[in-house]
């Protein structure tokens, strides 16, 4: 699917040129996965602490049970 964007171009070529990539197609891309990485992360992050478990509980144990 094409589609147009407005992106500033030497923007563009920097990250290119950074991420050693050939393509501005390329480029785009790899910058759209790593910005997906990173907003996922953060959800996870923000979960630190909100998450309760049971420091007793031995997951090698339930392996072995399996």
């Amino acid at each position: 699917m094409a589609t147009n964007l407005a992106i500033d171009q030497k923007l563009l070529e920097e990250a290119r040129k950074i991420g050693g990539k050939k393509t501005k197609k390329d480029t785009v891309n790899e910058a759209l996965i790593e910005y997906i990485q990173r907003r996922k992360q953060k959800k996870l992050v923000a979960l630190f602490g909100k998450v309760e478990y049971e420091p007793d509980y031995d997951y090698k144990k339930e392996r072995e049970a399996r």
